[in-house]
């Protein structure tokens, strides 16, 4: 394996398969030592440029390096890397400490009993090193697995859904146990998944592909709080797009007509300045108050709404609302005991911070990166 240390960078990376651009022209840092996630859908191209990054396909074009070392040609085995699949690939007769010692020992370190012992308490499975893979629960035989890679040392740790066969519940615990280890160990991780709450819990840095491209790259709170796309705003959780007008500029805000309304939104979160734009809030941006009730001075208002839906889900109550020009909107309400609950058939003003809203470009189609039930299986 090669001793290379630095950040993992793509220059100029395709992928094709056939006329198919899985992956196109990419240029991307991977900083040394950060925890960046790969997400996007289904056929998006994040796992095949882990694949590249692995050895385990070859790029149509481009080239990838660690440091200022060209990996790209180079076998799997002879990079600086290692990869945790979702299926762990455990041997099934060998025991715990034996799965984790066995690239160790391939190469000869000589104190690899120690090495085993050190990395199994880093997984906080130093109980378990005489029992089988079967004698394990899913989660335990993940942290095999990631043992078995981080005991090598690796430059780069690549990780392709490895929470993916976990019940939700581990998978939870798993996040915050992975973002602990990687702490700890300081190896560059790169993470592949397409559930947006793993990306957002575990990573520092995000970027999010689609059609072999990355539409937006930034920290999970970058990306939520201000999308450049719909794409984005729509895969990363919810948000309401309504149609409007740029019709002048306020200070640092940019003042947009909504359904003969009037909005501000702060310059800094437009993503256009003139003509036809879509405006985003996110539901849980957006309170509902019954109409006419409250001085919203300072506020953007939305006024009109009439409650078509509600859901209490326990930590908050959520809303649909329709709105005069036949759309519903979203409201996620937080169950805080400070606003009055409201019902079926109640007229509402919709109100939130022109700090909460975003711009995007109207030519943008709306429904760009809405998950369906058959994305998340």
């Amino acid at each position: 394996m090669a001793e290379t240390s630095g950040d993992l960078r793509f220059e100029g990376i395709t992928k094709k398969f056939g006329d198919f651009v899985a992956v196109d022209d990419l240029d991307l840092t991977v900083p040394q030592g950060s925890f960046f996630a790969l997400l996007g859908p289904s056929g998006c191209g994040k796992t095949t440029s882990l694949r590249m990054a692995a050895g385990l396909e070859e790029p149509t074009a481009g080239r990838v390096l660690i440091g200022e070392t060209d990996i790209t040609g180079l076998r799997p085995y002879k990079r600086p890397v290692n990869t945790v699949f979702q299926s762990y690939a455990l041997f099934p007769h060998l025991t715990i400490f034996d799965n984790v010692a066995f690239g160790l020992r391939r190469r000869g370190v000589q104190d690899f009993k120690k090495k085993t012992q050190d990395m199994l308490e880093l997984v906080q499975l130093d109980g378990y090193a005489a029992r089988k893979p079967t004698q394990l629960s899913g989660g335990q035989q993940q942290r095999v697995a990631l043992a078995r890679a981080l005991v090598n040392e690796p430059g780069v740790l690549l990780l392709d859904e490895p929470l993916g066969a976990l019940d939700l519940k581990l998978r939870r615990q798993m996040q915050i146990e992975l973002k602990r280890i990687q702490t700890d160990v300081g190896i560059t991780f790169v993470h592949v998944t397409h559930d947006q709450e793993e990306a957002m819990t575990m990573a520092d840095t995000i970027a999010v592909m689609n059609h072999g491209v990355i539409e937006q790259m930034g920290t999970p709170a970058e990306l939520y709080e201000n999308p450049r796309t719909t794409f984005v705003a729509n895969f990363l959780g919810q948000s309401n797009l309504i149609m409007a007008t740029v019709t002048g500029r306020s200070g640092d805000s940019l003042v947009v007509d909504c359904e003969g309304q009037t909005i501000e939104v702060e310059a800094s979160r437009s993503h256009v300045e003139s003509g036809r734009a879509w405006l985003g809030v996110r539901p849980e941006k957006l309170t509902a108050v019954p109409t006419g009730r409250e001085d919203h001075a300072g506020a953007n208002v939305l006024t009109g709404g009439k409650v078509s839906d509600v859901s209490f889900v326990g930590v908050s109550t959520q809303y649909l609302v329709a709105m005069p020009w036949g759309e519903e909107l979203m409201v996620f309400q937080q169950n805080t005991g400070q606003h009055t609950p409201l019902g079926h058939g109640d007229t509402v003003d919709l109100v939130w911070s022109p700090g909460h809203a975003f711009l995007l470009d109207a030519k943008q189609d709306a429904h760009a990166g809405m998950m369906t039930p058959e994305d998340d299986e």
